[in-house]
């Protein structure tokens, strides 16, 4: 017993002389490749197993024959460990190297696609989640060149409706104060409508600015859809007789929801002037609010005629008009952007789709049944 304790003395101070070295060098070179790395660790693994023999067959005086021997057992399995070990780092430097070359490529601008054959399993779980990672980068750059565009064609169209009224009230002032007109009394009436308008549209950009910034605040109460339509429509009556469009509102359900009142009549004011402009004399606009599924579902149907397919995804985004070439009374494109704003605000949806002569708008709420 004695002189097996004595044999794991020595073997353990030789395996650690030569662990403390090993580790002042991982330390020296720690910066270096990883190929460089496991060889050095094959290496101190490898040493400290010949050190600790080597001491104890010196302390243990074996003849130089067994020591020769033991030796050259210690330096084949060297030689055996230190290959196996260059290799395996040439094959997790491959596998690196080409997850930087992958990542580099996607944080350019372009995709990431996973390199094949990954040489360890954290790595191969590096490569998913830099590909989940660029995905979602991809969607992300999607919207914001989107939202770019919309920011660019939302001030190039209200740059043109702020022009045009701003124009003939300038033109309507230097009549009235040269004494040119002929009709004063109309050219008041006429710049009041003006102002009426340019004062709308600050509201509207107003509103739409505190959507984006999350700045909206809401004060949520227990109100009928019945009352909430019925108000609405009534706002909207002037506009659509003066229009000659009729409005329908006989299939509304008097289901409860917990909104703010103030913010959702101006969602249905939005989307019932929307269809009243674009619904031709004599046409009709229809106003339903159901149930279904847990949730109540308003919508609004004009006769609009429809709205082309490759359009229907872009009606609810800033600025968007149908096309660039509409103007008044269709406005700067902000009624619709401020509705689904407004909408996601209280955990709701927006949507539209094309129905026979027309489209139907859509809003969907959670319902309060409790």
């Amino acid at each position: 017993m004695k002189d097996l304790l004595l044999i794991a003395l020595y073997a353990f101070a030789g395996a650690c002389a030569a662990g403390l070295l090993g580790a002042v060098v991982l330390r020296l070179l720690r910066r270096r490749s990883v190929a460089v790395v496991l060889t050095v660790v094959a290496a101190v693994a490898v040493t400290a197993m010949l050190a600790g023999t080597l001491v104890v067959a010196w302390a243990m005086f074996l003849s130089a024959h067994d020591l020769k021997v033991v030796t050259l057992v210690a330096a084949m399995a060297a030689v055996v460990s230190l290959a196996t070990a260059l290799l395996l780092g040439r094959w997790v430097v491959a596998g690196s190297r080409a997850l930087t070359l992958a990542a580099r490529s996607f944080g350019d601008g372009g995709s990431f696609a996973v390199p094949g054959g990954a040489a360890t399993a954290e790595l191969s779980d590096l490569g998913r989640e830099l590909a989940a990672t660029s995905a979602k980068l991809a969607v992300s750059r999607e919207r914001e060149r989107a939202l770019e565009t919309s920011r660019r064609e939302l001030v190039a169209w209200i740059s043109h409706d702020l022009r045009t009224p701003l124009a003939g009230l300038r033109a309507m002032s230097e009549a009235l104060e040269d004494g040119m007109a002929a009709d004063p009394e109309r050219y008041f009436r006429q710049i009041r409508t003006e102002v009426d308008r340019l004062n709308s549209m600050v509201g509207d950009l107003f509103e739409l600015s505190r959507i984006h910034a999350g700045a909206l605040t809401l004060t949520p109460t227990r109100i009928s859809m019945y009352d909430l339509v019925g108000d609405a429509m009534a706002g909207a009556d002037p506009l659509a007789r003066e229009h000659g469009v009729r409005l329908v509102g006989g299939l509304v359900e008097p289901v409860p929801v917990e909104v703010d009142g103030k913010e959702m009549t101006r969602v249905l004011a939005n989307l019932l002037v929307n269809a009243i402009h674009r619904t031709p004399a004599d046409g009709t606009v229809a106003v339903a609010a159901e149930l279904r599924a847990g949730s109540v579902v308003l919508s609004v149907t004009d006769g609009c005629g429809g709205i082309p397919e490759g359009d229907l995804e872009r009606v609810f985004d800033t600025g968007w008009r149908g096309s660039e070439a509409r103007t008044p009374p269709a406005g700067a494109g902000l009624g619709l952007a401020i509705v689904r704003g407004i909408v996601e605000a209280h955990a709701g949806r927006a949507a539209v789709r094309n129905v026979t002569g027309g489209c139907r708008f859509e809003v969907t709420l959670p319902a309060a049944l409790t």
